[in-house]
């Protein structure tokens, strides 16, 4: 553990929306951790879509969270706020954020830390809390997942569909996810999903109920919205449960409600970042619990893309937006 913790830092950040050139670094005054926080001096912060989304100017930080971008670190705790666990000084944990991320220093809630395994490299620990959460919260307690359901994931090379296949095989899912390409499609079986579909070449509503026999499936993971609602509903077996964590393809959706009432369909879907930080220390406590005990035996480990300094977050969210990774992106700060 540093003795001094100085009393600036260097973040990647944006005076003003756009591409990704207009990240760059600066220098901001190191945060002081609150009641129930710590610092964290960052090692590597995760990329996420979210953050491509804020630097566009569609999605400001809630309340009182950091203007810098990124959702997820991980690093080690340097100092903590008032009634944080004593325990966590010194320990190596990854984090959910609300908003800074890209910088050298991050207040994090304590309760929102996880303590990364002694044999998990930091920049894997800082590529799961994001995705980790997502997909727990939206798959298995929104969607309901139980084992000997199938599950349809869009993206399924994403840094969420990837996680959402592990964690889906973990607990006894059939996954089936969709991928813009045969190599994706390939490296989406490695990974672990049962069928991978080539949405760019096959009508993915006809795969999925030649793969099912026609019964569909149980849960949809919705990425895309738009016009792809309805296709979803299409795929989903009497009383499945379709849910929409991201709006890449459009805001609006036109659906059949006559067909919702009488296959007994549930729609939902989420966003993270503004729930409340006790909600967020409950899902903590859940993952903790349920989920974590798999990357601390070694079961799940992130798939990992591409690590950039950074200096060179422009060039990372660039990647992001070409859609050509494979995994996640990270940040190596410090």
């Amino acid at each position: 553990m540093s003795e001094i913790i100085p009393e600036t830092m260097k973040f990647s950040g944006f005076e003003a929306p756009g591409g990704p050139e207009v990240l760059r670094l600066a220098d901001a005054p190191v945060p002081q951790p609150g009641a129930g926080e710590v610092l964290i001096k960052v090692a590597f912060a995760g990329v996420n879509r979210p953050d491509v989304i804020q630097r566009q100017g569609f999605y400001p930080p809630p309340p009182g969270a950091s203007p810098i971008p990124g959702l997820e670190i991980a690093g080690e705790v340097e100092l903590l706020g008032e009634g944080a666990d004593p325990a966590l000084l010194g320990q190596n944990v990854c984090a959910l954020v609300s908003g800074g991320g890209y910088a050298d220093y991050c207040i994090a809630y304590a309760d929102h830390c996880l303590l990364v395994p002694k044999d998990l490299p930091l920049d894997q620990a800082a590529a799961l809390p994001e995705t980790l959460f997502t997909v727990w919260h939206n798959v298995f307690e929104r969607g309901w997942a139980k084992e000997g359901e199938t599950l349809l994931v869009h993206g399924g090379t994403s840094g969420i569909g990837t996680m959402a296949i592990m964690l889906g095989k973990a607990f006894g899912l059939t996954v089936i996810v969709t991928c813009g390409g045969p190599d994706k499609c390939t490296a989406a079986l490695k990974i672990g999903a049962d069928h991978a579909i080539d949405y760019k070449g096959t009508d993915f509503v006809e795969e999925v109920a030649r793969i099912t026999g026609g019964q569909g499936v149980q849960i949809v993971l919705d990425m895309v919205a738009g016009d792809y609602v309805m296709r979803n509903l299409k795929c989903l077996a009497d009383d499945g449960r379709h849910v929409t964590i991201a709006v890449q393809g459009g805001l609006q959706a036109t659906i059949n409600m006559a067909e919702v009432m009488r296959r007994r369909l549930a729609l939902t879907g989420s966003t993270l970042r503004p729930r409340s930080n006790t909600f967020k220390a409950l899902l903590a406590q859940e993952i903790r619990n349920l989920a974590w005990p798999l990357v601390t035996g070694g079961i799940i480990r992130p798939v990992m893309d591409q690590t950039f300094p950074l200096s060179e977050a422009a060039a990372a969210h660039a990647r992001m937006e070409a859609g050509s990774h494979i995994g996640k992106i990270v940040l190596a700060v410090s």
